[in-house]
C-alpha cells in the first residue's frame, strides 16, 4: 500500500506538470509572457529539478545498499516523473535543445524507462536476497543514467549561460543586462562546478568588458560582484590575467568618482584573487606592479568607510595582501596602517563584528614581524586593543561567529608575543594584567571557546610575558604553565584525550 501511495501521486503529478491546465490559448500566452519575463525562471527549474532528481538517485542507492527491495519501484517512478517533467519543462519555455541535448534527453527517458521496469520486478522479491544479476543490471543502469542525466544538465545549463552571455554582448538595454548578470551570480552561488561553467564561456572577459565602460557604472557593482565568485576557480583567474584584469580592478579602486559600493565589491575581488587558501592564486602577474596603489587604496577605504560591511570587505583584501607577500607589511607601516586600523578599531560603525576584528587582528599580527613596528603600536595605544581582544565573545554563539572569536584571541596572543620581544612592550602588558588574562584563558575552556590553538598561542605568550616578569605569575601557576616543557602544559589544560600537537 504504502508503493501504491507513492506510484499513484507521482502519476498524477506526472499528468499535471506534463500537460496544460487550460486549452484557452490565452491563459498559455500568459504563461509564457510571465516566464520570458523572468529571465531566472529555465535557471531555476534546470537546478531544482537537478537537485530533486540527483537526491531521488542517491535515496534508490541507498534503498539497494541497503536491500530494500520493495521500495526501488516508487523511487524509480518518482525519478521518471521528475526527468520527463524537467524536460517537458525546459523544452517548453526556452530556446531550442541542441541535437546533442535532444539525444541526451531521450537516453535518459529511456534509461529511466529501463529502471522502472527492473525495480517493477523487484518488488515481487520477498526476502533481502536477490539474484545477484538483478542488482548488477540495477546498478548498470543507475550509473548509465546518473551519467547522462549529468552530461544533459551541462549541456542545457551552458546552452542557458551562453544565453546570458549573448545578452551581455549584444544587448544595451540596462535593466536586460543586470537581469542577466544577477543570473549569472546565482549560478555562481551554486558551488564551484557551475562556476567552472560560466567561466568557460569567457563570462570574466564580458564582465571586464563592462567594468571598463563608464556607460554602465550603474552594472559595475553587480559585475564586480559575480567576477569575485568566478575567481575563485582557476580558470577564472587565468582570464582574469589574460584580460589585465589586475590594472582594471586598481583604476577602479582608485577612481573616487566611483560610489563606496563599487569600490567595495572592488576590495572583495581582491581578497577573493588574493586568497591564502587557494594555492593558485599566488603567481599573479601584473600584481606587485600595482601592490601599491591598491594597498593605498583599501587603506584610504578603511579610513573613510561609511559603513562596517565596506570597512569589512577592504580590511580583508588588506589582510590577504599581507600574506600575498611581504613587502605588503612594509608599505602599510609607511603609510601609518596602525594608526588608521586601530582608529576603526575603535569605531563602532566600522567595526562591529568579530568577523572584521578578525581581520584587523590578521593585519597586525602580520605586521608585528616588522621591527619598526613595535612603536607604531604602542604609540597609538595598540597595547591595550590587544589584550581587549583576547576578551573576544560571541554575542550570538553561531559556530561561524565562534570560530571569528578564536582566530581574534589566537591572533591577539601571537601579536603580543611577538612585540614582547621589546621588553618595553612586555612591560606595558603587564601592566595592563595581560598575565592574568592569559592564565584565565589557559585554565578555562569555556574562555578560549574550547580551542587547542588559542591554548598554545596564550602558553606561548606566557612564556615570554614570564621570563622579562616572572614574580608577576603565581607560583602554582609557574609550576604547571611555564616551567614544564610547553607539550606538557598543553595536556595538562588541553580537554583532548589525546594530542597531535
Amino acid at each position: 500500500m504504502d508503493d501504491l501511495k507513492l506510484m499513484t501521486e507521482c502519476e498524477c503529478m506526472y499528468i499535471l506538470q506534463s500537460k496544460p491546465i487550460s486549452k484557452d490559448e490565452d491563459s498559455q500566452s500568459d504563461l509564457m509572457l510571465s516566464t520570458q519575463d523572468n529571465a531566472q525562471n529555465s535557471l531555476e527549474m534546470l537546478l531544482r529539478r537537478a537537485w530533486i532528481i540527483s537526491s531521488e538517485l542517491t535515496k534508490i542507492v541507498e534503498k539497494l545498499m541497503k536491500n530494500k527491495w520493495r521500495r526501488l519501484h516508487g523511487i524509480a517512478i518518482k525519478i521518471s516523473c521528475h526527468v520527463r517533467s524537467m524536460v517537458k519543462e525546459y523544452d517548453s519555455f526556452t530556446r531550442p535543445a541542441t541535437e546533442e541535448m535532444l539525444q541526451y534527453e531521450r537516453l535518459v527517458v529511456e534509461k529511466c524507462t529501463d529502471l522502472t521496469e527492473i525495480t517493477e520486478r523487484c518488488a515481487q522479491i520477498e526476502n533481502e536476497n536477490a539474484p545477484s544479476s538483478v542488482k548488477l543490471s540495477i546498478n548498470e543502469t543507475l550509473t548509465s543514467l546518473g551519467q547522462y542525466f549529468s552530461e544533459l544538465i551541462n549541456l542545457a545549463l551552458t546552452q542557458e549561460i551562453k544565453g546570458l552571455i549573448e545578452q551581455l554582448e549584444a544587448c544595451d538595454n540596462i535593466n536586460d543586462m543586470e537581469s542577466a548578470i544577477r543570473s549569472l551570480f546565482s549560478l555562481t552561488q551554486e558551488g564551484a562546478r557551475l562556476c567552472n561553467l560560466v567561466v568557460q564561456e569567457d563570462a570574466v572577459v564580458v564582465l571586464f568588458k563592462i567594468c571598463r565602460q563608464d556607460c554602465f557604472r550603474c552594472l559595475h557593482s553587480s559585475a564586480l560582484r559575480t567576477l569575485a565568485s568566478l575567481c575563485s576557480v582557476e580558470e577564472g583567474l587565468c582570464q582574469l590575467e589574460k584580460v589585465d584584469g589586475i590594472l582594471c580592478l586598481t583604476d577602479m579602486l582608485m577612481d573616487e568618482s566611483q560610489g563606496e559600493d563599487t569600490r567595495a565589491e572592488v576590495a572583495a575581488v581582491i581578497a577573493q584573487i588574493t586568497s591564502p587558501h587557494l594555492a593558485f592564486t599566488q603567481h599573479l602577474s601584473g600584481f606587485l606592479e600595482n601592490m601599491e596603489e591598491i594597498v593605498s587604496a583599501l587603506l584610504r577605504l578603511c579610513e573613510e568607510a561609511s559603513c562596517a560591511e565596506v570597512c569589512l570587505l577592504a580590511s580583508a583584501a588588506l589582510a590577504n595582501i599581507t600574506f600575498f607577500d611581504s613587502l605588503a607589511c612594509e608599505m602599510l607601516l609607511q603609510m601609518n596602517a596602525v594608526k588608521i586600523l586601530l582608529g576603526a578599531c575603535s569605531d563602532k560603525q566600522r567595526i562591529n563584528t568579530p568577523h572584521a576584528r578578525d581581520q584587523i587582528a590578521t593585519i597586525l599580527a602580520n605586521l608585528s614581524v616588522v621591527d619598526n613596528c613595535a612603536s607604531d603600536i604602542v604609540q597609538e595605544n595598540g597595547v591595550q586593543t590587544l589584550i581587549g581582544m583576547l576578551y573576544e565573545k560571541s554575542s550570538s554563539g553561531r559556530p561561524s561567529e565562534v570560530s571569528a572569536c578564536e582566530r581574534v584571541q589566537q591572533k591577539a596572543a601571537v601579536t603580543l608575543a611577538r612585540l614582547s620581544r621589546d621588553p618595553h612592550i612586555a612591560h606595558s602588558a603587564i601592566k595592563y594584567h595581560c598575565i592574568a588574562r592569559l592564565i584565565e584563558l589557559c585554565r578555562s575552556p569555556d574562555e578560549r571557546h574550547n580551542s587547542d590553538a588559542v591554548l598554545v598561542t596564550c602558553l606561548a605568550t606566557l612564556r615570554r610575558l614570564a621570563a622579562v616578569y616572572p614574580e608577576g605569575v603565581e607560583d602554582s601557576d609557574y609550576q604547571q604553565l611555564v616551567k614544564p616543557r610547553l607539550v606538557d602544559s598543553f595536556l595538562l589544560c588541553s580537554n583532548m584525550e589525546e594530542s597531535f600537537v
